[in-house]
């Protein structure tokens, strides 16, 4: 992990670039599976199961001897940490309700909007080297607080052909029990277009590799939205004299070991605390099972040391990671100066692992600089907003002249006519 040394701001763009693989290279193979799932169907998804994860066709719904296999099969402690996770999962999201607010913009003119669940939606979990049964908490537990009438679940299966029994736990505790052991861009397009065997939904949530962002990327030029672009996962670091080295750099393998494309930035104004977490890390790095992931993540990232907190800041809201951990003097009075991050964790005992699991806070976050301008996912992901207005004879008098002069101003004269003909019964 290199050390930058007070970089000039106009460094900064390159020094923060994230190590992506190009979406056009990617969008070709992308678009060719999810064009034989829409034409295709299940032959299709079976076809590309065999060819990229070798599992042969077969019934691809979970069934209930598989539910209670995961069932008995899972630890006792494991199962009550899915279910402490979960309440507090729960607890925190059920506080985001908005109450529904009528405001009289004018009088006789009365506005508000309602929130409604989206009707169909796709839940994404990844499997492979790591299952993310804890991404099925934090999908489907807002899922259900919006009130979604059907949620549909879709992971790539082991090579027994069977999902990690945490998965199927942790969905069961949730309320899923709709689940296709079917992964990537073929699980993706058969959420979007529907198959024989999978419904078709609304919007589609959940992590992937670039394949699966890609195909969900490609997905919003139709009428199937996603919930954020999403991309390798990344971790931000502000540490001063106070912060712990061991604990910084724990929390920076956190991050990398979720795969090799990952990135992390420690910024620091202090070059001992920049010199004793490379240490840290060369120590801790190499009692990871994972390490060799570990390694490579490390390769794309970086220390970057900075003159004073200010311009720290700065750089981290230029930034705009997906975590970012505070771990400094007076951090919850420099928290305040975020304006770009997915989750923020302040102080020294707030590990970003925390977030991942069971503090209650979404774990499914915007990367690639994407904090910017979305949010994490939350209960509102799960719901749309219809707006309303009830509008008296009262009323539309009042603004009556506001509507027509705007409606011929622009050239539309039926909708200055619409207000008229009211005027006109009115009068009567």
């Amino acid at each position: 992990m290199q050390i930058v040394e007070f970089p000039e701001k106009t460094a900064w763009r390159q020094l923060l670039a994230r190590p992506l693989k190009s979406m056009e290279s990617l969008e070709p193979a992308v678009r060719k599976i999810m064009e034989e799932v829409k034409r295709d169907g299940d032959a299709a998804v079976n076809k590309y199961a065999l060819e990229f994860d070798k599992i042969v066709p077969g019934d691809r719904m979970v069934n209930e001897a598989e539910w209670q296999a995961a069932e008995i099969e899972l630890q006792d402690s494991l199962k009550a940490a899915i279910r402490l996770a979960k309440k507090n999962i729960e607890h925190f999201h059920s506080k985001q309700f908005i109450p529904e607010q009528v405001v009289e913009t004018m009088p006789g003119i009365r506005c508000w909007r309602r929130s409604t669940p989206i009707e169909k939606v796709g839940l994404y979990i990844p499997g492979g080297t790591a299952p993310l049964f804890s991404t099925v908490l934090m999908l489907a537990v807002p899922a259900m607080i919006a009130g979604c009438r059907e949620i549909i679940l879709c992971s790539p299966p082991g090579k027994d052909g069977k999902l990690h029994p945490a998965i199927l736990y942790a969905a069961s505790v949730a309320g899923v029990r709709i689940i296709h052991k079917i992964g990537g861009v073929q699980a993706i397009a058969a959420m979007a277009y529907g198959t024989e065997t999978v419904t078709r939904v609304d919007k589609i949530f959940g992590p992937g590799n670039q394949y699966v962002t890609c195909a969900k990327l490609l997905l919003q030029l139709e009428a199937v939205a996603i919930d954020m672009p999403a991309g390798p996962s990344e971790l931000a670091v502000y540490a001063d004299e106070t912060a712990v080295p061991s604990f910084v750099a724990a929390d920076l393998l956190s991050q990398c070991e979720h795969g090799p494309d990952s990135q992390v930035i420690l910024v620091t104004c202090s070059k001992k605390i920049a010199e004793n977490v490379l240490l840290e890390l060369g120590v801790q790095v190499m009692k990871l099972p994972r390490k060799d992931i570990a390694m490579k993540a490390l390769q794309n990232s970086k220390i970057i040391l900075l003159r004073n907190p200010e311009e720290s800041m700065e750089l981290l809201n230029d930034y705009a990671p997906e975590h970012l951990i505070l771990a400094c003097g007076h951090a919850e009075r420099l928290a305040s100066k975020v304006e770009h991050a997915g989750s923020v964790f302040i102080g020294n005992f707030a590990p970003e692992t925390a977030g991942d699991y069971a503090s209650g806070t979404n774990h499914t976050l915007p990367t690639n600089g994407y904090a910017k301008v979305y949010s994490g996912v939350g209960v509102e992901s799960f719901m749309k907003k219809i707006s309303f207005q009830q509008i008296s004879e009262a009323g539309l008098s009042r603004i009556a002249q506001t509507l027509i002069e705007m409606s011929n101003a622009e050239g539309l004269r039926a909708h200055a006519s619409a207000v008229e003909i009211r005027l006109q019964q009115m009068s009567k």
